[in-house]
């Protein structure tokens, strides 16, 4: 029988299998490809056996994921159509993977899935700021957002968000409103541009700019793969501003992911009657994140924390994403 390891000719394709196979940010994964490498991570998986740094019960969950990717009928056809030219995939030492996440580690993402300007990940760190906040954001929120991003685009640094509805949107809104750049990373395959009421934005901002995403071509959105999704957000940037956020608002793990990395993280005050403002208070009120409320906030964030990351641990899981399988249609910003 022939096995995955089989199918990888090089170390890009053995990290686009794993992308295929394993769920984004495996510490496993992770800690046997930074020992190991992409072809004899595949091999270890295949065999079965003990793996280094792996528990025997984890080693076995990972063995049975790998035998089940095996074992299905047309993998080498679905290996053969994401790799068929109409996404990048990039891997750590490409000439435009971006630096910046490698300061995850084990969690660092097996390989990012690009359509669009890959080079804005080949910028300088500070170069890039992230805004993100909640799906239900008021006209405040929006507004906000929106400047933010415009007045960052204004000083040549490129946007990233998350695509979404509310705070996300109006960030690329407001950086394509003002002929700037700006990221897109979507929690599903590139191709699969979500929410739905946002494609014509999202297929802008790919001919514009960047969307890209750590799953391969064709995968859904999962609440895993959005909670995953927050440390490349905190990871890509110099720092990361959050606009509007409730309480449990999945834009809370962003902020925790990018202060543990040691990176700037500013939070926007709302009035204190507003519940879509209790996360950015309860961030400014722990220490977390500093106050925001203009453009030369956003400037001091993104060149004043230079300092040596942290190790970036797991956050809690425990966030309702703003009820992230909702799509909310008609929000279209």
């Amino acid at each position: 029988m022939v096995s995955l390891a089989d199918y990888a000719r090089d170390e890009r394709t053995a990290r686009v299998m794993l992308s295929m196979i394993v769920e984004p940010d495996d510490t496993n994964i992770g800690r046997l490809l930074r020992r190991e490498g992409g072809i004899e991570t595949l091999r270890l998986l295949d065999a079965g056996g003990p793996m280094p740094g792996v528990r025997p019960e984890e080693a076995a969950i990972l063995h049975h994921t790998v035998q089940q990717a095996g074992s299905r009928v047309g993998f080498e056809n679905d290996l053969a159509h994401v790799l068929d030219g109409s996404y990048t995939p990039l891997i750590p030492g490409d000439a435009h993977w971006p630096v910046s996440v490698d300061a995850l580690g084990e969690r660092a993402p097996y390989v990012l899935w690009a359509r669009g300007a890959t080079s804005f990940l080949a910028s300088r760190r500070d170069a890039r700021v992230t805004i993100t906040g909640s799906r239900a954001a008021t006209a405040y929120g929006d507004h906000v957002a929106g400047e933010l991003a415009a007045d960052a685009s204004m000083a040549e640094q490129i946007v990233v968000s998350g695509g979404a509805y509310g705070i996300d949107g109006a960030a690329h809104h407001g950086a394509l409103a003002a002929d700037g750049d700006t990221i897109a990373v979507m929690a599903s395959g590139p191709d699969r541009l979500y929410p739905a009421g946002h494609r014509d934005m999202l297929e802008r901002v790919s001919d514009l700019g960047l969307v890209m995403s750590e799953m391969p071509p064709g995968s859904t959105p999962t609440r895993h793969r959005f909670i995953a999704r927050g440390r490349l957000l905190a990871a890509l940037s110099s720092a990361t501003v959050i606009v509007e956020a409730g309480a449990r608002s999945g834009a809370l793990n962003v902020a925790r992911e990018a202060h543990a990395l040691g990176r700037g993280v500013g939070a926007v005050p709302g009035p204190i009657t507003s519940a879509a403002s209790t996360g950015t208070h309860l961030l400014l009120s722990e220490g977390t994140a500093t106050l925001v409320t203009g453009s030369h906030n956003l400037a001091a964030l993104t060149t004043g924390r230079q300092q040596a990351p942290a190790r970036a641990q797991g956050l809690s899981s425990g966030l309702d994403l703003d009820a992230l399988d909702q799509e909310r249609p008609g929000r279209s910003l």
